[in-house]
């Protein structure tokens, strides 16, 4: 008890004395920050508190400026976010900096906690997905759905969605050749087949496309989408296959349509087009978006690049790449990364390995909302197999690659109105 006394004692410490009548917390995310994770959990409790946050866009890595209470300031030292209480008139020379036209930065208001779900199958553990460790890193509250709650329409009650590693083609994350023969493979599919007659569909493919379809629905009513790893292209190759069977026996009962590859739609897509499924059964993959197979990057020498917006002329992208750096570690994946000459044309790159033609983290808007992708399964576990022990984000609290994934749960807190362009 002592212990954690003289803990907390030491995380007050980090806090700037000055008078909090009229002051701030000034929650910088340049490389100094004690715990940039969670800097994102102080900002969504506040929210959640009814407090305005000011996300000041490349401004000392990305801060967040927040009106001082001492309640905002025990979460800081709780959680061991570096904080410094500042002055309004400093709160003053801050923005007014920030306004400067020179200058290539922003603030943007942050005015209401989004409401957080996941796109997860009852079981899965937080450990397997690195959204769901982030958020709950973070202490970010969310609430998991899954196909039955989207069929039955209650995913309009959330602000903002993530799609776990889904497979959305109905192939069951083409484990079969080697994971076919053990339980939890085998008890996936008995699930997903009792799900799929249990709302009339005559296959898991067919609930599946059904369930992408009402995802692609909800984005274009206005709603924010997230999604890793095969989550991302499995996605977008269920909706260009809508009305063919592209499943072999294994998975359905009944062989593939001989021609489905000349009958693709892009146009249903969201971010690919004119890419190939590959059509074995057997292979570890889906389709030619996906660079996995062929790329040919030591771990040493894999990073990704984040592409440099105009904060006053382009905030979303500019909200989407906040960070402390620029240069992103690689990290593997079923999905690791996306071929650029399957990318449509009107899709914002956010983050690429130029050298290897590869995308590595995406945006893109539908109608009224908009969504991310990003390649990869653990920004902070190379080559994830399956089985492996969870990623314990205490030893990494200040990962630049989890620190994405936080920028998409904060973006839809953002008052929409400022950041049409």
């Amino acid at each position: 008890m002592r212990f954690k006394f003289l803990i907390l004692l030491l995380s007050m410490a980090l806090l700037t004395p000055v008078s909090s009548e009229g002051a701030f917390l000034l929650i910088s995310m340049e490389k100094e920050q004690s715990n940039h994770l969670k800097a994102y959990g102080v900002a969504f409790w506040s929210l959640e508190n009814q407090v305005t946050v000011e996300w000041l866009l490349n401004y000392e890595g990305g801060s967040f400026l927040i009106p001082f209470t001492p309640e905002i300031q025990k979460e800081c030292a709780l959680r061991n976010v570096k904080a410094e209480i500042i002055s309004d008139a400093r709160r003053a020379a801050i923005l007014n900096e920030i306004s400067r036209p020179d200058i290539n930065m922003e603030v943007v208001k942050l005015e209401k906690a989004p409401k957080i779900a996941v796109y997860a199958p009852e079981g899965k553990q937080p450990w397997d997905d690195a959204v769901m460790m982030a958020l709950e890193y973070a202490e970010i509250p969310y609430e998991r759905l899954y196909d039955g709650e989207i069929i039955e329409g209650n995913l309009q009650g959330y602000d903002w969605v993530h799609l776990h590693h889904e497979d959305f083609t109905g192939q069951y994350g083409k484990f079969y050749r080697t994971f076919n023969h053990m339980a939890w493979y085998q008890k996936q599919v008995s699930d997903n087949e009792l799900l799929a007659a249990k709302y009339g569909f005559a296959k898991v493919s067919q609930m599946k496309l059904y369930v992408a379809k009402a995802i692609k629905a909800y984005v274009a009513a206005g709603g924010f989408l997230f999604a890793m790893c095969s989550g991302a292209d499995s996605f977008d190759i269920a909706l260009a296959a809508e009305g063919l069977d592209i499943c072999e026996t294994m998975y359905d009962g009944d062989p593939a349509d001989p021609d489905y590859q000349k009958n693709l739609d892009y146009s249903k897509t969201l971010a690919f087009q004119n890419f190939t499924i590959f059509e074995d059964p057997f292979e570890y993959e889906y389709s030619d978006i996906d660079a996995t197979q062929d790329r040919r990057i030591p771990q040493n020498q894999d990073y990704f690049t984040l592409f440099d917006f105009s904060a006053k002329w382009d905030p979303v992208p500019t909200m989407l790449c906040q960070n402390h750096t620029e240069i992103i570690k690689g990290f593997m994946g079923q999905t690791t990364s996306f071929i650029k000459d399957y990318i449509k044309p009107t899709i914002k790159i956010l983050g690429e390995n130029a050298s290897a033609n590869e995308a590595r983290y995406v945006h893109g808007e539908l109608g009224q909302g908009t969504w991310t992708f990003y390649g990869g399964h653990d920004p902070e576990d190379y080559r994830h197999l399956v089985g492996d022990e969870p990623t314990d984000l205490d030893l990494y609290p200040n990962s630049p690659g989890y620190r994405l994934i936080l920028n998409n749960v904060l973006f839809p807190a953002a008052k929409k109105k400022k950041l049409k362009t």
